[in-house]
C-alpha cells in the first residue's frame, strides 16, 4: 500500500466525517418535520458509498483502476441525487412529516445500479480516459449547478442549512483545485508515478476534504443546537 498511516488515518476520517454529516443532517430533518432536508441527508448516500471505493482502490495498491471508476460513477449518482434533493428544497411545496422511504429507496438503488454497471466528491479528477473523462466533466457540471443552487437555498430557506455547511459544500472545490496542483507537481515536477506516491502532497490534498466534510458536519451540528433550543423555548 502506497499511503503512510497518518495519511490513511486522513482518508478514513474523511470519509467517516461525511457519514457523521449524513447522518446528523437526518436528525435535523425529523427534529425540526422537514422530509425535503431528510431526502437531502439520504441522498448524500452516493458520494458516501464513492469514498469507500476510493479506499478499497488505495488498499490494492492503487492497482485496481475498476475501484477508482466505480466510485466516480457512483459520485455522478451522488451530484445528480443532491442537485434534485436541493431543488425540491427550492420548490418548498412538500408536506411535513412524511415517511422517507421512497427517498432512502432512490439513493440506494441509485448507487447500486451504477456499482453494477461499472465519494467524497471530485477526488480523483484528472485520473480517467475516454468515457471516465466524460463522466468525471458531468460530475463536475452538476455538482457546480448544486452548489449554486444551495445558495439560493440559504438565502430563500436559512432554516435548511447553516451559512457553513453551505460554505463547506463550495470548500470542495478548493479540494479539487488544490489536488490538480498537488498532481501536477507530483508528477510533471517532481516525477512519481501519480499523486499517491508522494504522500506528503496526497495528504495536504485529501486533508482539505477532511476540512470539508467537518466544515459540513459543525453546521449541521449548529443548526441542530439551534432547532432543539427552540423547541425548548
Amino acid at each position: 500500500m502506497l499511503l503512510s498511516p497518518l495519511n490513511w488515518i486522513i482518508h478514513i476520517s474523511s470519509s467517516l466525517e461525511w457519514g457523521v454529516a449524513l447522518v446528523m443532517m437526518y436528525y435535523y430533518g425529523r427534529l425540526v418535520g422537514r422530509r425535503d432536508i431528510r431526502r437531502f441527508a439520504l441522498f448524500m448516500l452516493p458520494h458516501w458509498t464513492g469514498s469507500w471505493f476510493v479506499l478499497a482502490y488505495h488498499i490494492s495498491g492503487d492497482a485496481i483502476m475498476l475501484l477508482l471508476e466505480l466510485s466516480e460513477a457512483i459520485n455522478l449518482v451522488g451530484s445528480f441525487a443532491l442537485l434534485y434533493a436541493t431543488l425540491k428544497i427550492l420548490k418548498g411545496d412538500e408536506k411535513r412529516e412524511a415517511k422517507p422511504r421512497t427517498a432512502l429507496m432512490g439513493a440506494l438503488t441509485g448507487g447500486a445500479a451504477l456499482a453494477a454497471g461499472g465519494g467524497a466528491p471530485g477526488y480523483s479528477f484528472l485520473m480517467g480516459k475516454s468515457w471516465f473523462d466524460a463522466v468525471l466533466q458531468v460530475s463536475s457540471v452538476v455538482y457546480l449547478t448544486f452548489l449554486v443552487l444551495l445558495l439560493r437555498v440559504r438565502k430563500q430557506d436559512p432554516e435548511a442549512f447553516s451559512a457553513l455547511t453551505v460554505a463547506g459544500f463550495w470548500f470542495v472545490l478548493v479540494f479539487i483545485s488544490v489536488t490538480v496542483v498537488c498532481m501536477y507537481v507530483a508528477i510533471h515536477a517532481l516525477g512519481y508515478k501519480s499523486l499517491s506516491h508522494n504522500d506528503f502532497l496526497h495528504g495536504l490534498a485529501e486533508s482539505l476534504l477532511s476540512a470539508s466534510n467537518l466544515m459540513i458536519a459543525i453546521g449541521v451540528h449548529k443548526q441542530t443546537k439551534l432547532a432543539e433550543e427552540r423547541l425548548r423555548a
